[in-house]
């Protein structure tokens, strides 16, 4: 079963909303190297792989708002992005942005659910984008 693996939040300003998160909530906000993303540590993680420790807790990102992203986003765990979207497509939904790598990370994805949502997905591959 596919479970949720992460957040995104889209922002219209950078700074005023990693200050906001990291102030209100004690986020730890990491600005991704050659990225305009910045992940949000929001539980205690492993050092190394910066996921989180404790079983069933999630971390998220923000990422600027676009037409297309501009409410929060679930992001969910799955084995094949690919298949993942066509079955996606297949029980009523569509892609919202098609499958890209995050380099030595893996996989993801956006779709639209039937009831309009964006959702994510991710697919982890340390030989994505290489």
């Amino acid at each position: 079963m596919a479970g949720v693996v992460h957040f995104e939040i889209p922002t219209g300003d950078k700074e005023r909303a990693n200050a906001f998160y990291q102030r209100a909530f004690g986020w730890t906000m990491v600005p991704m190297q050659g990225m305009d993303y910045t992940s949000a540590i929001t539980t205690p993680s492993d050092q190394q792989t910066g996921m989180p420790s404790a079983p069933g807790a999630i971390n998220g990102a923000l990422f600027p708002r676009t037409d297309s992203l501009k409410s929060p986003i679930i992001t969910i765990d799955v084995d094949d992005v690919d298949a993942a979207l066509a079955q996606i497509e297949s029980a009523g939904g569509a892609v919202a942005q098609a499958k890209d790598a995050v380099p030595g990370m893996g996989w993801y994805a956006y779709f639209t659910d039937t009831e309009g949502n964006i959702m994510g997905l991710w697919q982890t591959d340390s030989s994505a984008g290489s």
